[in-house]
């Protein structure tokens, strides 16, 4: 699962088992494949305030709600993480502290930032 805002800079992320992002109060999008498309999930992702853009499973009975044009963007986001893994130390969780694993992401997508801004003209 993946999520998107409008806005690029987090309130507050801690890395972790229990996942929690906070952002002071604007709104953000889960976007998540057809895995994800349970019930329970979308209840529990409706209760943290959340939209969740999850296309249905073939299955499914009922109508929900799904933009196919905000879905595309996920595309970017699993890009992003393929390539954020070559770093070793991230794809085998080396740190054993949250932070310092938190601040090697930060680091390490510094690197590719600076790297696709070098090769335009």
């Amino acid at each position: 699962m993946s999520l998107a805002r409008a806005k690029t800079e987090p309130h507050r992320q801690s890395v972790g088992v229990n996942h929690h992002v906070d952002f002071a109060g604007q709104s953000a999008i889960v976007l998540a494949d057809r895995g994800y498309d349970a019930d329970w999930i979308r209840q529990f992702i409706r209760e943290q305030g959340v939209w969740a853009n999850i296309p249905p499973k073939k299955n499914r009975t009922s109508l929900i709600n799904f933009s196919p044009d905000l879905y595309r963007s996920r595309n970017l986001v699993e890009r992003f993480f393929n390539k954020i893994k070559q770093c070793r130390r991230i794809a085998t969780r080396y740190d054993r502290l949250a932070a310092n694993y938190l601040a090697f992401i930060k680091l390490a997508s510094i690197r590719l930032w600076i790297r696709a801004y070098e090769s335009t003209p």
